[in-house]
């Protein structure tokens, strides 16, 4: 999952990532390439549609940042999309 954001202190708001081929070129779904994300160096794609909102105690913290450009993408469609500023 990509977190984007939080509702509120212990909720945080997060998108779907997908490593599966067949995501490329499909509505709702974003092309991020490879990153470190993925040990086995495959490209992802984020989920736009839906936004899911976890409890932070919920989350396992293991991950990677997502670099600047490509979380700029992501977030110019959220704020086109839901409004979000």
């Amino acid at each position: 999952m990509l977190v984007v954001g939080r509702r509120d202190a212990r909720t945080v708001r997060a998108l779907m990532l997908s490593s599966q081929a067949k995501r490329d070129g499909q509505d709702d779904w974003l092309a991020l390439g490879a990153g470190s994300w993925d040990p086995r160096g495959r490209p992802s794609w984020v989920r736009l549609d839906r936004v899911l909102e976890l409890d932070d105690d919920s989350i396992r913290r293991e991950g990677a940042v997502l670099d600047r450009e490509q979380f700029e993408r992501v977030a110019q469609v959220l704020r086109v999309r839901y409004g979000w500023d």
